[in-house]
């Protein structure tokens, strides 16, 4: 006969216990369902049992200026997150932006590095250099339960997602202006949940700078 405490024990314990993290893939594609790099994918639990990851400490993210291209082109960030900017090429940058989320501009000789920013609100933060016209760098600031940026494969793994409903929200530089896009994923069991996100998207402003600099 089991002792008659052992049963409420093994209650509490299950009960106390975490949800298992079964997993869940974002593959995000474009109209033609190629690959879509850089694309920023966020996990919002819709219901009780979708577990929060615990929120890590703040940290400095460096975004590089090298061959006239910020470096990364898009970094993710929490709030509270600072940015530091820091310039490898050998001219001068003047790194701005005039977002909500966070307005700033840094004149950086070459070698120099802007002081650490910030970044206190959520919302996308478009950077440019107002010398060259081309460079472009934009840094997304999230609260959300969990965040993914898309290799080069186009997929987002979130290994931690415990089981529970969630809505996945993809956002992409080249979506127009304030879209984003959505679905909702029920994540479960031992095998992990998948979900692909097609994108409607604007032509690559790069390339065609790209082109245009190559006529000079």
């Amino acid at each position: 006969m089991l002792n008659r405490w052992v049963v409420p024990m093994v209650c509490a314990l299950l009960m106390a216990a975490p949800a298992a993290a079964a997993g869940l893939v974002v593959q995000v594609t474009d109209g033609k369902g190629h690959p879509v790099p850089d694309a920023v994918v966020t996990l919002l639990p819709a219901d009780a049992t979708s577990a929060t990851p615990r929120r890590r400490a703040p940290m400095v993210h460096v975004i590089d200026q090298k061959n006239l291209m910020f470096m990364p082109y898009i970094e993710v960030f929490r709030p509270g997150d600072a940015v530091v900017f820091r310039n490898s090429d050998r001219t001068r940058h003047h790194v701005y932006s005039f977002s909500p989320a966070k307005a700033f501009e840094f004149v950086l000789a070459p070698g120099q590095s802007s002081p650490p920013l910030t970044l206190d609100h959520t919302g996308v933060v478009a950077v440019g250099c107002n010398i060259h016209d081309q460079m472009a760098a934009y840094l997304v600031v999230t609260d959300a339960a969990a965040v993914a940026r898309s290799g080069d494969d186009g997929r987002a793994s979130f290994d931690a997602a415990a089981t529970g409903t969630y809505e996945v929200r993809v956002w992409h530089p080249r979506l127009r202006p304030g879209r984003s896009s959505t679905t909702s994923v029920v994540v479960g069991g031992s095998v992990p949940a998948t979900a692909t996100i097609a994108l409607s998207l604007l032509p690559d402003p790069r390339q065609r700078m790209d082109r245009e600099l190559m006529q000079y």
